[in-house]
C-alpha cells in the first residue's frame, strides 16, 4: 500500500510539472543557470544588424567608385605633367612636381579618412544596439532561471541547448525591428556576414600605383634618387591618388 501511495504521488507530481517555455516559432526556452549567446551573430542576423551592414556596404561601394574616378583624374594630370618636362626649367618643375606631389598625399590622406569612418560607425552602430538589446536579454535570464549570460565563443564547451542566440533575435526584432525609427519587426536586406567588406572595398581603389611622375635628372639628385613627382614613401612610387 505505501509503495502504492508512492508511486502515484510520483506519477502525479510529474504529471503537474510545467513544460518548458516555447517561442512562438517552436523553440524551447532552456532552463539553465547559465545561458551563452553569439553576440556577433545576434547583430549580424537581427533586422538591426542587417540595415546597418546593407548602408555601410552601400557608402562603401559608393566611396570605391569616387576613389577610381580620383585615381584616373590624377593619373591624367600626371601624364601631362610629363609632357611639360621638356619645356620647363628644371626648378619650375620641381615647384610642379612638389605641388603635385602634396595633393596626392592630401587626397589619400581624406579616402583613407573616409574608409575609416566607415568602419567606426559599424563599431558604433553595435555598441548601440547591444545597449538596446539589454532588456530582451534581461527578460529571457529570467524567464529562464539564469543568473549569467555568457559570451559563446569565449566557452570552451557548452551544450548547444545553452544558447539563446535564435531566441534572442526573434525577439530583438519583434521589440526593436531595423531601429530605423519606423518600427515594427520588418528586417533589413540580407547582409549576411558583410562586416563592413564595403568599407574596406572603399580603401582599396587609393592602394594602386600610377605611373612614375617625371623628374628631371637634377631634379631627381636633389630629391635623394626619388624616380617621381609623388614618390614621397617607400612603397607609393606613383603618388597614386585614392
Amino acid at each position: 500500500m505505501i509503495r502504492t501511495g508512492a508511486a502515484a504521488l510520483a506519477l502525479a507530481l510529474a504529471t503537474t510539472t510545467p513544460a518548458p517555455a516555447q517561442e512562438a516559432d517552436g523553440a524551447i526556452l532552456p532552463e539553465s543557470a547559465i545561458l551563452t549567446v553569439a553576440s556577433d551573430r545576434l547583430f549580424i542576423d537581427s533586422a538591426y544588424g542587417q540595415r546597418v551592414l546593407n548602408e555601410i556596404e552601400s557608402e562603401g561601394t559608393v566611396l570605391a567608385a569616387e576613389n577610381r574616378r580620383i585615381e584616373a583624374e590624377l593619373m591624367a594630370e600626371e601624364r601631362e605633367l610629363t609632357q611639360l618636362r621638356a619645356e620647363m626649367e628644371a626648378e619650375a618643375f620641381r615647384r610642379l612636381a612638389d605641388d603635385f606631389d602634396a595633393k596626392v598625399q592630401r587626397i589619400r590622406r581624406e579616402q583613407d579618412a573616409k574608409a575609416r569612418e566607415l568602419g567606426e560607425r559599424q563599431e558604433q552602430a553595435r555598441s548601440e544596439f547591444l545597449g538596446q538589446v539589454r532588456p530582451v536579454l534581461v527578460a529571457l535570464m529570467r524567464e529562464t532561471g539564469a543568473s549569467i549570460i555568457l559570451e559563446r565563443s569565449s566557452v570552451f564547451l557548452s551544450a548547444d541547448s545553452t544558447d539563446i542566440t535564435d531566441i534572442a533575435i526573434g525577439r530583438i526584432d519583434a521589440s526593436i525591428g531595423d531601429g530605423d525609427g519606423d518600427g515594427g519587426g520588418d528586417g533589413g536586406g540580407n547582409a549576411g556576414d558583410q562586416s563592413g567588406d564595403g568599407a574596406a572595398a572603399g580603401a582599396d581603389g587609393n592602394r594602386d600605383g600610377a605611373e612614375d611622375h617625371p623628374r628631371d635628372d637634377g631634379a631627381a639628385a636633389d630629391r635623394d634618387s626619388s624616380s617621381g613627382a609623388g614618390s614621397r614613401d617607400g612603397d607609393d612610387s606613383g603618388g597614386t591618388g585614392e
